[in-house]
């Protein structure tokens, strides 16, 4: 049974082989082949094939038959199977070809994308090794490409780059040798600015009070001061120059909120000197100031301050408004009665002048006999909003720093709303 299903198993395996499908009787003579066999009762032994005499009988010569000696014919199906022996293996040396071929494509492949990743990587870090461009402050009107950190955020790249309003802006800078401007002007729709001599340290005069009206509010937010609570006013805080506060009777008591309001509202120096001191003093708030990234905004003196001591730079001054308008160190809130208090700022005689008609602007002035400044957010009938700072050193009560502030402001809104 095991020999007949052994001979099956192997009909199936070669089925091109018709010889091993036949039934094979083990008690029959085998038939004459090429390969001629001697057995013996016992162990039957195959024997190397001998050559054969064939006779070769042609009937066409009367001469007699010769006989020839030929060697066995070739065995079909060893010759078969040495074909498919060869096939085999030449299809194994295709495949082990094939797999190779496969094998190093893959390699280069991998090789090539692990040096782009790797050449990626490297661009990026030497790009961030390299020291950044510096631009000179004396140069005029200068359009960036890129902008470095400016307190703790990243300004966008400019659109601005030789536009109707770089020329103008040049043009009438020129026209007035005798002033000193600086310049600062963030599209905070685009990301856009434009600046001239914007990292120039100016004096700061009333502008300084911008940074201590957050430093309050932070304040406010950290629960650390009350905005009804009592201020008193002493003696030392009281201040000649701007405001009324000056005129009260020393002892008088302020509410905190109307403090910090009349500090920007009326520009009162009295009102100033008190939220310092409450505040923890000068050089807390310089302190304060330095953790928001300010290096040029330094409070020194109380107010007035008239040798200028204070200072501060366009750029960081327009740096404070974006960073609030980023939602930055201060609570919503807060943010909005901040902006609530500059919108009613009392002196519209520089930056409000340049606006046409529907237009807000939230800001802060400054004045010295050597300085005017003017910094602030506008917000257009058209939804456009853009910060604008403009400081300008001038001979000593020049009137023509007015007139300069008033038309750079009136460029840039017309600017804006075409």
């Amino acid at each position: 049974m095991r020999s007949s299903q052994s001979q099956l198993r192997v009909a199936y395996r070669t089925p091109h082989l018709p010889n091993l499908r036949r039934r094979v009787n083990p008690f029959a003579t085998p038939a004459s082949s090429s390969l001629p066999t001697i057995t013996n009762a016992r162990n039957p032994i195959r024997q190397r094939p001998q050559p054969q005499l064939v006779a070769d009988l042609s009937s066409k010569s009367s001469k007699p038959s010769r006989l020839k000696a030929s060697l066995p014919l070739p065995n079909p199906l060893n010759h078969q199977s040495v074909q498919i022996r060869r096939t085999r293996r030449e299809r194994r040396s295709e495949n082990s070809s094939t797999r190779l071929w496969i094998l190093i494509i893959r390699l280069l492949i991998v090789g090539i994308g692990l040096g782009a990743i790797a050449g990626t990587v490297l661009s990026s870090l030497g790009t961030a090794s390299q020291p950044s461009t510096k631009t000179t402050d004396n140069a005029p009107i200068e359009v960036q490409q890129s902008l470095s950190q400016t307190i703790s955020s990243q300004l966008t790249p400019l659109l601005l780059n030789k536009s109707p309003l770089q020329k103008q802006i040049q043009t009438l800078v020129k026209q007035h040798p005798q002033l000193q401007p600086g310049i600062f002007i963030h599209d905070l729709d685009t990301g856009a600015f434009l600046e001239s001599n914007s990292r120039l340290i100016f004096p700061a005069a009333s502008t300084i009070k911008l940074p201590i009206l957050i430093a309050f509010f932070q304040d406010v937010d950290a629960g650390k001061v009350l905005l009804d609570e009592y201020i008193t006013m002493k003696p030392e805080m009281i201040a000649g120059g701007s405001g009324n506060m000056q005129y009260q009777k020393p002892g008088k008591q302020y509410k905190a909120l109307e403090v910090a309001t009349k500090m920007i509202t009326i520009s009162d120096n009295t009102a100033t000197n008190m939220l310092i001191e409450r505040l923890g003093g000068i050089e807390v708030l310089n302190q304060r100031f330095r953790s928001w990234g300010l290096k040029k905004t330094v409070l020194r003196n109380p107010l007035p301050d008239l040798p200028g001591t204070n200072t501060t730079s366009p750029r960081e001054l327009a740096s404070l408004i974006f960073n609030l308008e980023q939602g930055k160190w201060i609570s919503p809130q807060s943010r909005t009665d901040l902006i609530d208090i500059m919108i009613q700022t009392k002196t519209n005689t520089l930056l409000p002048q340049g606006l046409g008609n529907g237009a807000t602007i939230a800001h802060k002035t400054g004045t010295l006999g050597r300085l005017l400044a003017d910094v602030g957010l506008v917000k257009m009938p058209n939804g456009k909003r853009y910060i604008i700072s403009v400081m300008v050193k001038r001979p000593f009560n020049d009137a023509s720093a007015e007139k300069l502030i008033r038309t750079i402001s009136r460029q840039v809104y017309d600017y804006f709303n075409n």
